[in-house]
């Protein structure tokens, strides 16, 4: 196994490479000049060396032969993706462009298939949201309905604890509502409806369309986030809501809130950070999933759900037929703990 990159997602997919009892790292790729020649081991900051250094030369990470590659980088790179693909080496990343391939650019479409078929591998689009929480659970939870009205998948984000105020500034908080910037509805659009038609997909029929709504709510007083104030009446909570309907109804609904404060002038409920799930049909459920009792326990632990779905997935694509590969397409996934 090759792990490409070691930022945020990529230095928890790097340690587990390292510690899985089936899998075997022979390289790291990183486009950071100050960490070629380091060790795997210290790039993800583990107690003991393991012999296999970074590298930034694509021509060496191809030498290697590796079954697969773990595609993590800050930028999505075609050319070296497809370069990867033709020489046979499988990839699985959390860029999010193969969730479904039917929505695909029918040029990049063709050229990812080409370059699959030339190498006889394949490439899958994983991670936590979109990936677990807009796929897998969906597909899940419709195991046990005969009917489904309607979906709706809450992903709450706190942010209140966040010492990095200048990275909220550049999501858009603490700022005019009249200065924020519409792009972020597009990324939504791009980022979880394919997600959400593969899981309609696995219902029966594909969805008519997507919606993407944004709403923002403003500081009801001065807000100390880190080192920096928000003042009353700039930004402090963003609501991005991706719907997929059918029929003109929405059937499957994802809600992606972020708040770094709760004074707002806005109705919304504000959850600790983690999913809640609502399932309306015959067999209806509410589900809550959180990932630890603090907010800062819990951004901090985020990139470990995206590294390890990525990881826990490498099994199942090499297996798979060469191609762009779906959760539809692979098997449950089931980890190797032991």
């Amino acid at each position: 196994m090759v792990q490409w990159a070691t930022g945020n997602v990529g230095r928890p997919a790097l340690r587990a490479l390292i510690e899985h009892p089936t899998l075997t790292l022979v390289g790291v790729h990183t486009h950071t000049q100050d960490k070629v020649g380091t060790d795997a081991g210290r790039l993800c900051q583990l107690p003991t060396d393991t012999g296999i250094t970074a590298t930034g030369d694509i021509a060496e990470i191809i030498e290697l032969g590796a079954d697969c590659v773990v595609y993590t980088p800050r930028v999505f790179d075609i050319d070296t993706v497809c370069r990867l693909l033709a020489t046979g080496t499988n990839i699985v990343t959390t860029h999010g462009m193969f969730h479904h391939p039917a929505s695909m650019d029918e040029a990049l479409y063709a050229r990812v298939e080409a370059a699959c078929w030339s190498g006889g591998a394949s490439i899958h689009s994983t991670g936590h949201s979109p990936g677990f929480i807009t796929e897998t659970m969906p597909i899940a939870l419709g195991s046990i309905q005969r009917r489904l009205d309607r979906m709706t998948i809450d992903e709450y984000t706190d942010l209140t604890h966040s010492e990095t105020p200048w990275t909220l500034l550049g999501m858009g908080f603490g700022i005019s509502q009249a200065a924020f910037e519409p792009h972020r509805l597009i990324q939504a659009r791009r980022a979880i409806g394919p997600s959400l038609r593969l899981a309609a997909d696995a219902f029966g029929p594909p969805l008519d369309a997507i919606d993407v709504r944004g709403e923002l709510a403003t500081a009801n007083r001065d807000v100390q986030v880190g080192a920096a104030v928000f003042r009353k009446g700039t930004v402090v909570a963003q609501r991005i809501t991706v719907s997929g309907t059918r029929r003109g109804q929405p059937l499957l609904q994802f809600r992606s809130t972020r708040y770094c404060s709760t004074d707002t002038d806005s109705d919304w409920s504000l959850r600790p950070t983690g999913w809640h799930i609502s399932v309306e049909g015959d067999t209806p459920l509410e589900l809550d999933l959180r990932p630890g009792d603090a907010s800062i326990q819990a951004h901090a632990a985020s990139p470990t759900y995206a590294a390890n779905r990525a990881v826990n997935t490498i099994p199942y694509l090499c297996a798979a037929p060469p191609g762009i590969r779906t959760a539809i397409d692979l098997p449950p996934i089931a980890a190797a703990l032991w």
